[in-house]
């Protein structure tokens, strides 16, 4: 399969269109799941569609060192390319290493000042200026202020990309609001773009937009993540 027919037929597609564009940018968005359940492998997913359209990504991680995540890039890459027969894999793949960075942080170091410098560096050092930034591990919801996710917002407009972020779901003592959004992240809404949960439902975890930008009501999608491939289907 060409390259170009893989973009037209990723199930991120229905998504966006279901969004009207998707995430978009200087937006900040959120995907919420159950421990293990697969924030990691979603946003990774996300990130591996956007690098085959040719943009650039930035990954940043205070859980999972640059070794880990580049194996689980590749991992998901080439259950990708085997299960569509993509032409010219090497290639490809190469492109793929080009437009990624995984920078890696000790959670008790990480600030916004360093990744900014960080993404500074970057822009001045290789021309690399990111569409989507994916934020894994941090900020951390539960322990945020409203100055931490009113900088990272900040910095979403200032670079001109849409930036991903995780939260837990079904922690103990923890409290929601109606649509199942923890108060911890809830608190935020303003501030915030999209809204995903990932909620397992037997053999397949199902791909659920709470929130949409500023529509009232969300739209259904029959998207899923299968937790054995780590792929999104419709």
């Amino acid at each position: 399969m060409s390259l170009k027919d893989i973009r037209l037929r990723s199930p991120l597609r229905v998504f966006e269109k279901a969004v009207e564009g998707g995430l978009g940018r200087g937006n900040l968005g959120v995907v919420l799941s159950r421990p293990g359940v697969g924030k990691t492998a979603f946003l990774i997913g996300m990130s591996v569609d956007a690098l085959l359209q040719g943009r650039k990504v930035l990954h940043i991680s205070t859980e999972e060192s640059v070794e880990k995540l580049r194996a689980f890039y590749d991992q998901i890459f080439n259950a990708m390319a085997e299960k569509i027969n993509l032409e010219n894999k090497l290639q490809q793949h190469l492109n793929l290493e080009r437009n990624r960075h995984i920078l890696s942080y000790n959670r008790k170091e990480f600030s916004l000042d360093k990744l900014r410098t960080s993404a500074a560096f970057l822009s001045d050092s290789a021309d690399f200026n990111p569409d989507m930034i994916i934020m894994d591990g941090t900020p951390r919801y539960e322990q945020s202020e409203d100055w931490e996710i009113e900088g990272i917002l900040d910095m979403a407009r200032e670079l001109g990309a849409e930036i991903w972020t995780s939260a837990l779901t079904h922690r103990e003592g923890q409290s929601s609001d109606a649509r199942g959004v923890p108060d911890a992240v809830s608190r935020f809404d303003d501030k915030l773009g999209l809204i995903i949960n990932l909620e397992p439902r037997g053999d397949h975890v199902c791909v659920k937009i709470l929130k949409d930008h500023d529509k009232a009501q969300p739209p259904e999608i029959n998207m899923e993540l299968n937790p054995r491939t780590l792929l999104l289907r419709w």
